[in-house]
């Protein structure tokens, strides 16, 4: 009370009045920035549980468990390949997730080519099946390289990822088959422009007896993952050779695949 009888009784108010304005800002604001750190920590916690389950991903669409396995092709560290039946054949379980709609037929149409030119052959899975792919619509197209066991996931999005080629591609991941550009001898014919994109590693490849080809379906574009819109591989000599642009698999890929798993012996 004291404080209001100042000689300057009208300064103090207006003192008490600013004060009274400045707690009530600082409690309001205190409020709401609880409020958003409990917002923050909601929107952490929810992005963390969508993306938990998803594995380490490399060069966009190859998926690892964990980061030992960045620098090994699982073709040339361990055995990867699915095992071939007494008839010759090469049976691979599948589910397709009811993620998908009329989809499916896109799906199943990727599956069945390999029939038409392997002795690959998808087929659906069955209660008694210790491994197969399980073709799902997560967060864009990946798949782990070769075969697993047990559930082996290949992503297939339903917004980006439900081409034929695109199925071939991640169907070979699963089969065992890296990039293209990731072949031990891709530097004799693609030079990597560093300053435009994260390097792609280079591994020993299987690459079964067969040349470098631009028309693989496990070729990427020239601008793959560039970092400024500028190409990311130039074909060597010839840089005006057409390369990254397939819709499905190439002789090249067929050969390699009836190679790898011996569909002509």
């Amino acid at each position: 009370c004291n404080f209001l009888h100042h000689q300057n009784g009208k300064l103090d108010i207006f003192q008490i009045l600013i004060y009274w304005i400045c707690l009530t800002f600082t409690q309001t604001a205190a409020k709401l920035l609880s409020t958003d750190m409990r917002l923050q920590s909601i929107r952490d916690s929810f992005f963390e549980l969508l993306f938990s389950d998803l594995p380490l991903l490399i060069e966009g669409d190859i998926a690892l468990d964990s980061e030992a396995e960045r620098n090994a092709d699982p073709c040339t560290s361990r055995g990867c390949l699915w095992r071939k039946n007494t008839d010759g054949k090469v049976y691979i379980p599948y589910y397709i997730t009811n993620h998908f709609c009329e989809e499916k037929s896109i799906i199943t149409r990727g599956l069945e080519s390999f029939s038409s030119f392997s002795c690959i052959r998808f087929r659906p899975s069955r209660s008694n099946d210790h491994e197969w792919l399980n073709i799902e619509s997560q967060n864009g197209c990946w798949s782990y390289v070769g075969r697993r066991g047990g559930k082996q996931v290949v992503s297939l999005a339903r917004r980006g990822c439900l081409y034929h080629g695109t199925v071939q591609h991640e169907l070979l991941h699963a089969l065992g088959f890296n990039h293209e550009q990731t072949r031990s001898d891709r530097d004799n014919h693609i030079k990597v422009l560093l300053q435009n994109v994260h390097n792609f590693r280079k591994i020993a490849t299987l690459n079964q007896g067969t040349s470098y080809d631009y028309n693989s379906v496990m070729q990427y574009h020239k601008y793959a993952f560039s970092k400024n819109n500028q190409p990311t591989m130039v074909p060597i000599p010839n840089a005006n050779v057409s390369f990254g642009n397939a819709k499905e698999m190439s002789r090249t890929d067929i050969a390699r695949l009836n190679t790898l798993y011996k569909c002509c012996e």
